[in-house]
């Protein structure tokens, strides 16, 4: 039987999580190891100057093995497979991310970030993620079908299987897109407004982002802005 591991970086009570978990429990023995709070935006970062604080869990889905853990989800990759898990899992999940993560955004994500750690462990990993507009139909209707093509599918080291579900309805969705490549544009233009002086000089600044709605043909970002899923196969810094 499959051990599978997921995580995630909204948190281990999120929505997607637990709809990710009842889905997996038809492919194995499901361990769910996720931060306690909020983690977006931690990238590939991990815990070294402090303890990782573990915690069994509630969770609300029968037959799953839950822990919430204080590090970011690269820590949750570790610490769940290499001290929680009972073995090393086979295969790591994680999401289901509220928010695209696709273009340039893919060094930012967490959600990404954790399935990377799961590659340079030697496990098989897949990220995904919706749109952030919390509807559902096509990820709820797509799901099953991922998995089962990606599951056992071994992208090499280093490289995971990245997903991204549209917002639309299920009758506008296209389908999916395979191998679909990165986008070198991004879903934010950002920048920083001035909140405030602070004492000594300092100045508080708040990032606020502008919608971009561009992108280059075949690429994952241009597939969901079309109501295409979008699947590709992604590497990080180091990886040839």
């Amino acid at each position: 039987m499959r051990k599978i591991l997921i995580t995630n970086d909204d948190g281990i009570v999120s929505d997607g999580i637990i709809r990710l978990a009842k889905t997996a429990r038809e492919y194995g023995e499901v361990w769910v190891i996720a931060p306690m709070h909020q983690r977006s935006g931690a990238s590939h970062s991990i815990t070294l100057h402090d303890p990782l604080d573990v915690y069994p869990h509630d969770f609300p889905v029968e037959g799953v093995k839950a822990y919430a853990c204080s590090g970011t989800p690269g820590d949750c990759v570790r610490v769940g497979s290499l001290s929680v898990m009972s073995t090393k899992p086979d295969v790591v999940l994680s999401g289901i991310n509220l928010g695209y993560n696709v273009a340039t955004d893919l060094q930012y994500s967490a959600t990404v970030g954790a399935a990377f750690e799961a590659a340079f462990q030697g496990y098989r990993a897949i990220a995904l993620s919706e749109h952030i507009n919390g509807c559902h139909e096509v990820t709820d209707a797509y799901l099953k079908e991922i998995l089962d093509e990606y599951i056992d599918f071994d992208a090499g080291y280093g490289h995971i299987v990245n997903v991204n579900f549209p917002g639309c309805t299920l009758s506008e969705c296209g389908g999916i897109l395979k191998n679909t490549a990165t986008s070198h544009s991004s879903i934010y233009y950002d920048h920083y407004n001035k909140v405030c002086d602070l004492p000594g000089g300092g100045v508080r600044y708040m990032i606020e982002g502008d919608l971009n709605l561009e992108s280059e043909p075949g690429t994952d970002f241009h597939a969901l802005t079309d109501n295409f899923i979008s699947v590709g196969i992604v590497n990080n810094v180091g990886v040839s």
